[in-house]
């Protein structure tokens, strides 16, 4: 239990990646704090049925302290409420992880900015950018007053593959390429008081959502590639929860700080792997296998 005693927050935890980190931090002994805006008494716009209150109840289940508190981290002082609390409570805060998004119903796929809906748009950039800042100003004065803790913006795509590759969306793309910002611009002001910062993409995520989307669940998902052959290299949020887990319990997780990470890179470096025991590759499989039509084939990549 290397991160017993340390406390964490996932800001965005109610499902997909920061579900899949919550619960591993708590695997570890962390204590996790779960925050979002959908509860058993109270849905999003999403209307999905998953809740922090599960998300705390799994983080417990897998050997850590799960705490839910339903937080719009849009609004500043709810997450000044949501430190002030944690500051009460535990006196101190470990690590940071920016997992809030929303995003998904708003993007509109292959459409420039004259033809996409500006206000989808722009409430989606909102959500992937203004609440991690949000968040970071009201967190970080915690986090900072002990040495060594951690900052994880959860993006998607390495620096270097969004770098080379349009995201499909105007809006899409400047959010994802903006957490990378964050976290490298983080890491500058983090440095001197003993803290790293850092950018983590997933590989393909089988989420909620993209499993209800492709009709199957995590037990058949292998059905899902007859209608999309790549999805052979996807994996489940609780590997990049893994790779999240490990980064935080390395005691030279400073050599990581400003860099853009994934999860499949950081599950090689710590030894980690996917529940069903491998360890996708999956950005390496886009450049070399997806984007370049050759046929889905997951041999070597995972």
């Amino acid at each position: 239990m290397p991160l017993k005693g340390r406390v964490a927050l996932v800001a965005g935890a109610t499902r997909g990646a920061g579900r899949g980190i919550a619960v591993e931090l708590g695997a570890t002994g962390a204590t996790v704090y779960v925050t979002g805006r959908t509860t058993r008494d109270q849905q999003s716009e999403y209307g999905r049925p998953e809740t922090i209150e599960e998300t705390a109840e799994l983080v417990s289940s897998a050997g850590g302290t799960g705490i839910a508190i339903q937080v719009d981290h849009l609004v500043s002082e709810q997450v000044e409420d949501l430190v002030g609390r944690i500051r009460a409570d535990q006196g101190r805060l470990d690590i940071l992880v920016n997992d809030i998004w929303g995003g998904e119903k708003l993007f509109e796929w292959n459409k420039p900015v004259w033809a996409h809906d500006l206000q989808n748009g722009l409430r989606l950039l909102r959500l992937g950018i203004d609440t991690h800042l949000i968040t970071a100003h009201h967190a970080l004065p915690l986090m900072i007053e002990r040495p060594g803790g951690l900052l994880v913006e959860v993006t998607d795509g390495t620096a270097d593959y969004n770098a080379r590759n349009y995201r499909q969306s105007p809006f899409y793309d400047l959010a994802k390429v903006a957490a990378t910002r964050m976290a490298w611009a983080h890491a500058k002001d983090l440095q001197p008081h003993g803290a790293t910062a850092v950018s983590i993409t997933p590989g393909w995520l089988r989420s909620e959502m993209m499993l209800d989307t492709f009709k199957v669940t995590e037990a058949n998902w292998r059905d899902a590639t007859a209608m999309v052959p790549h999805f052979v290299i996807s994996e489940t949020p609780r590997f990049i929860g893994r790779a999240v887990a490990a980064l935080a319990g390395d005691p030279d997780r400073t050599r990581w700080n400003g860099q853009s990470l994934s999860s499949g890179q950081l599950a090689r470096v710590y030894g980690v792997t996917d529940l069903d025991g491998s360890c996708p590759d999956a950005w390496r499989y886009l450049d070399e296998v997806q984007d370049v039509d050759k046929p889905a084939d997951a041999t070597g990549y995972r």
